[in-house]
Order: C-alpha cells, then sequence, then structure tokens
C-alpha cells in the first residue's frame, strides 16, 4: 500500500530535512497512529501520503505507483483513490454540509442522482442526516470534524490519512471520529491517524509510527 525507501524530504535547498532517511511500509487494510511531538515530521510525511509533495531524496510508493518518477498526469486519479482529512478541515464556506460532502464526487464526475444518495447515506452514518443544508460556520467543531471525515471517506479510498482529527474535539467526540475511521478501517481501507494524544491509543490499540526530528523512531 505504501513504501519509502531512504525517503528525505527538505522544502528549500540548504534547509535542515523536514524528514530524513525514511524507510516504512504500511501493508494493505493496516491502521496506524502516527505520534511525535510537535515540529517531528508528521505532516509532512502525511503530504507525501497524499501525493502534495514528493521525495527530495529516495523512493516512494503509493497505492503500487512511484510516485518519485511518476507523471503530473498520473497523480490525478491516485488522488481520487485517497481520503483526507486536513488539520483545518479546508471546508468550504459557501457551501453547504450537503455540497461540501459531495465535492470529490463531482470532481470525479459521478451521476447527480447517485452523488446526492451517496451524500445522505454517508452524512446518516456519521450522524448529520440533520444537519444538510447548514453552512459550517453553524455546526459546532465535533459536527465541522465529523463533515471532513464524509467528505474525506464518500468515495471509499483505499488510503485514509487524518492529520489531528480530534486535537480541537473534547473525549466524546474524540472516540466517535476515531471510532468512524475505525469502522472504515474494518471496511477495508488502509488508515493513518496522526495524533498527540496518548490516551486514543491506548483506548484503541493499533500499531504506532513514532517520529521524532524527522526520523522513524519506533514502528510497531
Amino acid at each position: 500500500m505504501v513504501r519509502l525507501e531512504q525517503v528525505t524530504l527538505r522544502y528549500r535547498a540548504g534547509e535542515a530535512p523536514a524528514l530524513s532517511e525514511i524507510d516504512l511500509e504500511l501493508a494493505p487494510g493496516s491502521f496506524t497512529w502516527l505520534t511525535g511531538p510537535s515540529g517531528a515530521g508528521k505532516t509532512s510525511l502525511l503530504s507525501l501520503l497524499h501525493l502534495s509533495l514528493r521525495p527530495s531524496e529516495g523512493r516512494l510508493f503509493v497505492l503500487g505507483c512511484p510516485i518519485h518518477r511518476a507523471r503530473r498526469r498520473e497523480l490525478p486519479g491516485l488522488r481520487r483513490r485517497i481520503g483526507v482529512i486536513f488539520q483545518d478541515l479546508r471546508l468550504l464556506p459557501h457551501l453547504d454540509v450537503l455540497d461540501n460532502v459531495a465535492l470529490p464526487l463531482r470532481i470525479a464526475g459521478r451521476r447527480e442522482a447517485q452523488i446526492d444518495a451517496d451524500a445522505r447515506e454517508i452524512l446518516a452514518w456519521v450522524g448529520l442526516a440533520h444537519r444538510l443544508h447548514d453552512r459550517p460556520e453553524a455546526l459546532s467543531g465535533g459536527e465541522q470534524q465529523r463533515v471532513a471525515l464524509a467528505r474525506a471517506v464518500i468515495a471509499r479510498p483505499a488510503l485514509l490519512l487524518a492529520d489531528e482529527p480530534t486535537a480541537q474535539l473534547d473525549e466524546a467526540q474524540a472516540r466517535r471520529v476515531i471510532a468512524l475511521l475505525r469502522e472504515m478501517h474494518r471496511l477495508g481501507s488502509t488508515v493513518v491517524v496522526a495524533t498527540h494524544s496518548s490516551s486514543l491509543p491506548a483506548e484503541f490499540p493499533a500499531p504506532i509510527l513514532r517520529l521524532e526530528g524527522g526520523r522513524v523512531v519506533a514502528h510497531g
């Protein structure tokens, strides 16, 4: 599903690398906690995995594609197989909940009738069937997080990445979001969740990938 071979990432030439000589494999259908202190490289690693960046050095394989040498035109199709929950959510304020969630399917060119049915189904799954026509600003933080989750999973991604999805939530809301991510894992998605929490990995045991200073210090 994911393989990194001696991957180094620099944002600018001459700067210290954000990631250094990463060797890593994630098996299909796995669930992994991504941990480490602020500045450890968690968001940088997720950016590589959702194809926003390419390695400065080394080889990166995602969904069977060699990203380090893939042509630009190959990437959009791959991105449609990857769901992402960004730390800042990136909900579009001028769209209601239904249209925010439907957006990935519209970009993919699905039929409008199917888009509407799928968006309503996934919003019911995250417990927001009653908020379809509200704008993001009218929702609580936990509800916005569940909208972002619904948008990330509506296309049934093979790879699902979540960057601190519970950072702004109380314990009950955080557990609900993680339970939904675990359900996507049960349905077959490979899931990677970055977190600063120590309690959630203890409550929902799974392999932990820990970064420090841009390097892998533990995986297992």
